[in-house]
């Protein structure tokens, strides 16, 4: 079956309007990454954001010129209780966002950089208590998913707009509800691109086929060992794994972690029933990006766990989209599954989008000496199913 010539095509006129969408948060991505302000608008305002760990003197300028209210500090909770050295009282409608007044002499790239990352060297005893609380802007909490997309630390300086606008001269505007919506939306639009057989050392005969999304980003795959839909055909359901990339586990055979034994075991078993497939997930340290994985391992090293660490980065625990894998099951015409996994959100998140797992079938490595803390930790806060 070639999956590229065959996969069925969306509304033209839906399609493109999801381009449009998906191209510009894209774009306001971008833009954060290099230190560039962008503007945030919906109904409930408008404001000036840049990402803390990019922004540079020439981006403060711009946000001063384009305002003159005070800027402030938008942090995910644990991050700001860190900096102020004291618990955060949350309130429900800024449960996802806390801001904290700048003063001017902290405007500074540099200290906005060792705000926005624990693992940065200066110590901000001193620097941390001369900030403090205050009102958190309603579109807080898209402006921080903005800058999770762009896979960088959710802290961002934020200088609000004296009257709603969505445009400024120079800058980029992107809506709040666009933002919130692009997981969903990404996910919805992946498409078939390539496709090709990749014999692997664990499976010889598999197909490698590649996913996009419509704003062009980047690539999920899908590898079939041997004819899961023959497996179909008889009526009963293929062997499947959701395996999130590990580029330290998988292709540097990294000890901390199981990630490449849970990928070369799945291949393997696979290949011993003569069917499956295993969905290569692009979300690599279950989400937050490989950078900010490191940034975590330094955190455990200093005596975090994983899941406090990715907090204490401003992240959640786990920011995987699973519903990415159920498109890409879809498409493949693989409505139900006998999943390899001990992740019971797995399970979850699959029967939520609407694919059927007929059965979990275990997917234990033993502990190497190096991540058995690593284990104990998936099984004690994250749940994970693994054997006694």
């Amino acid at each position: 079956m070639n999956v590229v010539a065959s996969q069925p095509q969306a509304s033209l006129g839906a399609l493109t309007e999801d381009v449009l969408v998906l191209r510009a948060v894209h774009r306001a991505v971008s833009e954060l990454r290099r230190g560039t302000p962008v503007l945030v608008h919906g109904a409930e305002g408008a404001m000036l954001v840049a990402a803390a760990e990019t922004v540079g003197a020439q981006g403060l300028g711009e946000m001063a010129r384009a305002s003159a209210r005070p800027p402030v500090l938008l942090l995910a909770p644990v991050r700001a209780a860190a900096l102020l050295q004291r618990p955060v009282p949350l309130d429900a409608p800024e449960a996802g966002a806390v801001a904290l007044r700048l003063p001017a002499g902290l405007m500074d790239p540099e200290r906005l950089r060792a705000f926005a990352d624990p693992t940065a060297d200066q110590l901000l005893g001193a620097e941390g208590q001369q900030l403090d609380r205050a009102a958190t802007p309603a579109l807080a909490p898209a402006a921080l998913a903005l800058a999770k997309l762009g896979r960088l630390l959710p802290a961002l300086v934020a200088v609000p707009m004296d009257r709603v606008v969505t445009s400024v001269p120079g800058l980029m505007g992107i809506a709040a509800e666009e933002i919130l919506a692009y997981p969903h939306t990404a996910a919805t639009t992946l498409r078939a691109v390539g496709e090709a057989r990749v014999p692997l050392e664990d499976a010889k005969d598999t197909r490698i086929i590649a996913y996009r999304a419509a704003d062009g980003g980047i690539e999920h795959l899908a590898m079939l060992v041997g004819n899961p839909e023959a497996v179909l055909a008889e009526g009963r359901a293929p062997l499947a794994r959701l395996h999130s990339e590990c580029f330290t586990g998988d292709l540097l055979g990294s000890l901390r972690c199981d990630c490449g034994p849970q990928l070369k075991g799945a291949l393997r078993r696979m290949a011993e029933e003569g069917a499956g497939v295993l969905i290569y997930l692009a979300q690599e340290g279950r989400g937050i990006g490989l950078v900010n994985k490191l940034r975590a391992y330094t955190l455990q090293d200093q005596g975090l766990d994983t899941l406090d660490a990715n907090r204490a980065l401003g992240y959640g625990a786990d920011e995987r989209n699973f519903l990415v894998a159920a498109t890409m099951l879809r498409a493949l015409g693989i409505p139900r599954v006998r999943l390899l996994t001990n992740n019971p959100d797995k399970l979850a998140g699959l029967a939520a989008c609407g694919i059927e797992v007929q059965a979990r079938e275990e997917h234990a490595f033993a502990g190497n000496g190096v991540n058995d803390g690593y284990l104990a930790t998936k099984a004690q806060r994250f749940g994970h199913m693994l054997p006694e």
